[in-house]
Parts: structure tokens; C-alpha cells; sequence
């Protein structure tokens, strides 16, 4: 299987000074551009971060069923922010989520939410071997233990081998992991720290996959991409029988 982890920024292309007003552009063709990226790596499956299902930005087209088209992909989206809030009726946030594209048929998708913090989804995918999660944790570091602790219980308690993957934001480091890495029972490649963001000069190790032993990583890329503000990670896993 080969996954790719990817935190898009909604495809409006890399942080500039004015980021917040730089994150409203029209992406234009840029989407394009990371949808011919995505395409020729030829990814089993697909963690997209940040995307958009059809705002403005987009002209009202939704980037991971786009994307699904183009690459022959089921996929699965989610809005990040928590259940009947404000913000999921508010213009351009109600748009803004999550996704997963997969080349293998799904046998039960589940959204899940944390309790804690701005951005709650958790996206769970079961495969036929293995179950997969994906996460954009919290700045504050006091609630992305928060959402850690919950997003353990949610792996030990899944029958599958596991891959967890996303933007966990640890912006102390990747030590911050290490009690949730032991109590989930995974393991997490890129062990060397490359950072992932920002792209343009990488300096944090902010994007992670994570998987369960019985999963064997074959192969580990950091494509030096600027497309979006954070670098994607590509990794080639051997699952088992």
C-alpha cells in the first residue's frame, strides 16, 4: 500500500506574510497542480488535510471528489469542526475538512469528534486489512493531550492493524508523542525528524504517520514540494495477509 499524507492548505497554495488573507484566494490552478502531483505518485491511499468541499474558493467544486475523480479513488469527507456548531454554518469554515481517498473498497467509514478543541474529526476508515485515522490536532498543547489520550482509546480498541496519520501540530517536538505512541501500540516512521513544515524551509516535524508493527514499512519519502505550506510524506507499507 502506498499512503500519502498531505495537508493541502485548501490548495490556495504557501503561506505568505498575510496568511490569513492569502488562505481566502481562489485557488484557481493550483489545485491542479497538486492533483497532477498527487496522480503521478500513484497513492493507494490518500490523507488530504485542509481541503475544501466546494466554497467560493474553489468555484463550489469539492477538491476530494475532484481529486477521487481523477484518480479513480472512493472517497470520504468530513467537515473538522465540532457536530451542530456555529462554524459548520458559517460561509467558507462549513466548508473546511478533512479527507481520505482510497483505491480498495471500504467496509465501514465513522466520523468521530474529540471533546476537547477548535478541531475535533477524526476520520476512520476500515479496510479489508487494516483500519485507517485521520487527525488535525490542536495548537494548544494542553488540548492536543487531550485529543491524544481520546484518539489512543480509539486505536486500541479497533480489530485491525492500524495506520494513523495527520497534522498533529506537537510544536514542542515529536517527544510529545512518545506516551501516546506506547499506550496506542505504534510506531511512526520519518524516526530521523525531517521536518515537514514549512515547506519552503522546512524547521518543525508537525505531520505524522503512524502504524502498527505487524505493518511493515517498506519505503519512507519527504517530497521537497511547495505546493502547499506543509511538505507530504509518502510511505510504502506492506500489509498483512
Amino acid at each position: 500500500m502506498r499512503f500519502l499524507l498531505y495537508n493541502i492548505r485548501y490548495g490556495t497554495g504557501r503561506r505568505t506574510r498575510r496568511a490569513w488573507m492569502d488562505m481566502l484566494r481562489r485557488t484557481d490552478n493550483h489545485f491542479e497542480s497538486i492533483t497532477h502531483f498527487i496522480r503521478e505518485l500513484e497513492p493507494d491511499v490518500v490523507g488530504l488535510v485542509d481541503t475544501d468541499s466546494g466554497s467560493f474558493r474553489t468555484k463550489n467544486m469539492p477538491q476530494p471528489q475532484r481529486l477521487a475523480e481523477v484518480i479513480g479513488h472512493y472517497h470520504s469527507f468530513g467537515v473538522k469542526y465540532r457536530q451542530h456548531g456555529l462554524l459548520r454554518r458559517t460561509p467558507v469554515f462549513g466548508k473546511q475538512g478533512n479527507a481520505f481517498l482510497t483505491r480498495d473498497a471500504v467496509q465501514r467509514e465513522t466520523f468521530h469528534y474529540f471533546e476537547h478543541g477548535f478541531k475535533r474529526l477524526v476520520i476512520e476508515l476500515e479496510l479489508q486489512q487494516a483500519n485507517l485515522f485521520l487527525v488535525h490536532l490542536s495548537l494548544r498543547r494542553h488540548v492536543r493531550r487531550r485529543q491524544l489520550d481520546h484518539l489512543q482509546q480509539l486505536v486500541r480498541t479497533a480489530r485491525k492493524p492500524c495506520i494513523v496519520a495527520g497534522d498533529f501540530n506537537v510544536l514542542l517536538g515529536p517527544d510529545e508523542l512518545t506516551d501516546f505512541l506506547e499506550l496506542a501500540g505504534l510506531q511512526r516512521v520519518n524516526l530521523e525528524n525531517r521536518p515537514t513544515y514549512p515547506s519552503w524551509d522546512p524547521q518543525r516535524v508537525l505531520d505524522f504517520v503512524c502504524y502498527t508493527p505487524t505493518i511493515t514499512l517498506r519505503a519512507f519519502a519527504l517530497p521537497q514540494v511547495t505546493l502547499s505550506d506543509h511538505l507530504p510524506l509518502v510511505c510504502d507499507f506492506e500489509l498483512p495477509a
